[in-house]
């Protein structure tokens, strides 16, 4: 297998698309100090799978892309292609169909590489593995830079056998085996940390089992439970209709009871109507006497205060008579007139006294027929007040009061 040609497009000082063609032979670059000719070996090694930005004399893997200059604007992406002829089928087996190769390696900023193979987008490892079957590389002795020689030279045995066995072609099987031991230093500390998470797992399993025993136990319960709660309502809804039955029959007797209180109750509204219309006769008579009586009690009130006069002018006629007597004592010791003044005043003191005693008269008999109206009218107002209880009494006791009835009572009561 051999390399054809070398295509750079915005790396470092290749701002453009440049391709170099590798004939057979020696192809040789000639060119001033400066002028990019390193840039060239750079590419090579960078499409080969070059991680180390201080190896691409750099700060970082992005100084690769061209940076621009007074005439030439910068550039986001570099790209570097690298064709070789396999027409000897001397490449990997899984290439060996393929006459030629294509190796790419694309950078953008801040986006980072990729690496195809055949335009077919890889990792950075195969195609590091791929060059180092082919006992090539970026870290290849084959590529010889400034100093190389005396590092040669000076190497250590370590550095000497990467040389050795690059030249004997099992570089690829040696990073093949790196890789290998890597792989299986993975794959034992994944089956390391497998076995962990088994345990683990096997841990949370009997965990779970005895959790599984214990919901079955307590779904168990549970419907053991809900069964009995179940019977347990049956019991308490028997008991409902049951009481709601006796509640019903007991509302059907209370709506019984309620209705016949109504009929009595219309019943009652009806005699106690009819009562009232039988009591306003006694009313009227009532109205009647109470109007009698206070006639009486006026009729009672002007004779006290026609006693209160009697009383107040048989006062002055006291005073008259003891200013006669007084006056009859005082004439006796005058005129020989005293004797005609003496039965003149005897005769007026007869006419008075006899005035007084119709007074007195008049007030006997005037307290007698007071106290016999006051008498009458006690004995009248008991007699009704005694028909009014009786009636009530009747009344209470549900009897009939006819109109004959109530005539006999009011007739037997005038009798008296």
């Amino acid at each position: 297998m051999k390399f054809k040609n070398l295509e750079m497009t915005g790396f470092k000082s290749f701002s453009e698309k440049t391709t170099i063609l590798i004939e057979k032979g020696l192809t040789g670059i000639v060119g001033p100090n400066g002028c990019g000719k390193s840039n060239i070996v750079e590419a090579l090694r960078w499409c080969m799978g070059e991680n180390s930005a201080k190896s691409m004399r750099g700060s970082g893997m992005e100084d690769v892309i061209f940076s621009g200059t007074s005439n030439r604007p910068s550039k986001n992406i570099s790209e570097v292609a690298l064709l070789l002829d396999n027409q000897e089928k001397s490449g990997p087996i899984q290439y060996k169909e393929f006459d030629e190769i294509s190796i790419k390696r694309k950078i953008e900023k801040e986006k980072g590489s990729k690496y195809y193979i055949n335009d077919k987008e890889v990792r950075a490892r195969d195609v590091q593995t791929f060059f180092a079957d082919l006992s090539t590389g970026a870290h290849s002795p084959s590529l010889i830079s400034q100093g190389r020689i005396g590092q040669l030279v000076t190497a250590k045995p370590i550095e000497r056998k990467s040389i050795l066995e690059e030249a004997a072609g099992i570089s690829g099987i040696h990073a093949r085996r790196q890789e290998a031991e890597t792989r299986l230093n993975a794959a034992e500390n994944n089956l390391k940390r497998a076995d962990e998470l088994k345990r683990q797992q096997q841990k949370q399993l009997d965990n779970l089992k005895k959790q599984a025993e214990e919901a079955t136990r307590y779904k168990e319960i549970s419907n053991q439970i809900k069964k009995i709660e179940a019977g347990l309502y049956f019991l308490k809804i028997k008991d409902i209709e049951k009481d709601k039955k006796q509640i019903q029959e007991k509302l059907g007797e209370l709506e019984d009871e309620i209705s016949a209180v109504n009929i009595d109750y219309n019943h009652n509204n009806t005699l106690l109507e009819e009562e009232n219309k039988k009591l306003s006769p006694l009313r009227d008579k009532k109205i009647e006497s109470a109007a009698s009586l206070q006639k009486l009690n006026l009729d009672m009130s002007n004779l006290v205060e026609e006693e209160a006069r009697v009383k107040t002018l048989q006062e002055k006629l006291e005073k008259s008579i003891k200013t006669i007597e007084s006056d009859l004592e005082r004439e006796k010791s005058i005129s020989l007139d005293a004797d005609l003044n003496e039965r003149r005043i005897s005769k007026e003191k007869e006419d008075l006294l006899n005035t007084e005693n119709k007074l007195l008269d008049v007030e006997t008999k005037s307290s007698k027929e007071l106290q016999i109206s006051k008498a009458e009218l006690n004995e009248l107002q008991n007699q009704l007040e005694t028909i009014l209880d009786q009636i009530e009494n009747d009344i209470d006791n549900d009897k009939k009061l006819s109109k004959q009835t109530f005539k006999m009572k009011i007739k037997k009561i005038q009798k008296e």
